[in-house]
């Protein structure tokens, strides 16, 4: 059976469990990171010398990094839907999952850990208002594209979906302005009608309220 090292709640979690659940894989969570630590024990470290969530092993493969278990297990399960089979459409997927690694996700989660997981006598508002800006100007270039196509990638779901997808549940949770972007909105939507999303991203998140350390 697939296992999965990585506590519910923790962002790269959501996105390799969003996939697994799209592709219906038996599989078994283990807590670990947060407030159930194990990070630094030696036999996690063994499966992954960076200590860092997500891990998988997957009839013996040991697999880190969110983005490289979403490629893994797209490719050896879901080729043809979630992992498109040409190169073509594939680079599609390729660019706006990397796009959200380096840019969408390193300002939202900044923003997320400034804002919500930060104490509010601590937050620095001059950087959060810079995040909030930032966040505004990648959604709306999220917005744009999508008002030609209902998916990252094209006319269907694929795993292109599933990093920047992840971000919309703790985005639109904030209590912060955002512009309208109503093509991203209704992205959301039918990402939300999805069980494997409403079951794996759209968790409660109040723990990390205030909460510093990982």
């Amino acid at each position: 059976m697939l296992r999965v090292w990585g506590r519910r709640s923790a962002f790269n979690v959501q996105k390799a469990m969003w996939l697994i659940g799209e592709l219906g894989l038996p599989h078994q969570r283990i807590d670990v990171g947060g407030v159930f630590g194990g990070l630094d024990d030696a036999a996690f470290l063994a499966m992954n010398p960076h200590g860092r969530i997500p891990v998988i092993d997957h009839d013996g493969l040991l697999v880190w990094e969110s983005h490289a278990i979403i490629r893994y297990l797209a490719a050896r399960c879901g080729a043809g839907t979630l992992w498109p089979e040409d190169a073509t459409e594939r680079s599609f997927a390729d660019r706006w999952m990397d796009w959200s690694a380096t840019t969408l996700q390193r300002d939202s989660m900044d923003l997320f850990w400034g804002y919500y997981r930060t104490p509010d006598d601590q937050r620095n508002w001059p950087r959060l208002h810079k995040l909030i800006a930032s966040c505004a100007q990648h959604y709306a270039l999220l917005d744009r594209h999508l008002a030609q196509q209902p998916y990252l990638a094209g006319d269907r779901f694929t795993m292109a979906d599933v990093p920047a997808g992840t971000t919309l549940y703790r985005y639109f949770e904030l209590d912060i302005d955002r512009p309208p972007t109503p093509n991203v909105e209704a992205w959301y939507r039918r990402l939300a009608a999805r069980p494997a999303y409403r079951e794996h991203v759209m968790v409660p998140f109040a723990e990390l309220r205030g909460r510093l350390e990982y």
